[in-house]
């Protein structure tokens, strides 16, 4: 179980570390709107890695794996949520417009909310979890409670790793002051964001 458990771990960090939707979404929002909305944005994308993590537990991640449909629905509605977050990040208004927008609890309730759907909508999570866990089961061992453990420990490693890049992040936006700049990188995030989701939308399953 050891060796699997290291196999599991290096994996799960190389993919972890490797700049994805996650990672361009967290920095949109640290670098947009603060340390505060960051960590909820992180929060939410951990809390859909567990979502996805639990539903391969229990089987419901086979359907996408036995459905080239219900894949390629889901596929294109997260490429399409990608695209959308994209476009609001490259259209981004100054911080003044953005404090008329409504209550603080609004503003960290949508921020949670981008994370899980992000993730929720991204069916290569799903299939990573349905294909790759097993594999790290040994032979007597519950298939459910130990894909529940390996799916734990992935969706901690995640929050470790976001944890890591929201105080950096956070701590750049607190030097980039100047509207100008914060709308530039904005922009820039936000022009990553779309070209990921043309990118999942166009991937073949």
């Amino acid at each position: 179980m050891e060796a699997r458990l290291l196999a599991f771990l290096g994996i799960a960090v190389i993919l972890t570390v490797t700049p994805g939707p996650d990672f361009a979404l967290v920095t949109r929002v640290a670098l947009g709107r603060g340390r505060v909305a960051a960590w909820l944005t992180s929060l939410g994308i951990v809390s859909g890695h567990l979502l996805w993590g639990i539903a391969s537990s229990i089987g419901v991640t086979a359907l996408l794996k036995a459905s080239p449909t219900l894949y390629t629905v889901l596929r294109l509605l997260g490429a399409a949520y990608l695209i959308w977050l994209g476009i609001q990040s490259f259209l981004s208004r100054s911080a003044g417009q953005e404090k008329k927008m409504g209550p603080l609890l609004t503003h960290n309730f949508a921020a949670y909310r981008q994370g899980l759907i992000n993730d929720l909508l991204n069916p290569k999570i799903g299939v990573f979890y349905m294909t790759m866990l097993p594999q790290f089961i040994g032979p007597g061992q519950s298939i459910f409670l130990f894909s529940l453990m390996l799916a734990a420990i992935f969706a901690l490693i995640v929050a470790i790793w976001l944890a890591i890049c929201v105080v950096l992040l956070a701590r750049i936006g607190e030097v980039i002051r100047r509207p100008a700049v914060r709308r530039m990188i904005e922009r820039l995030c936000g022009v990553v964001l779309i070209g990921l989701g043309i990118h999942l939308a166009l991937e073949r399953s």
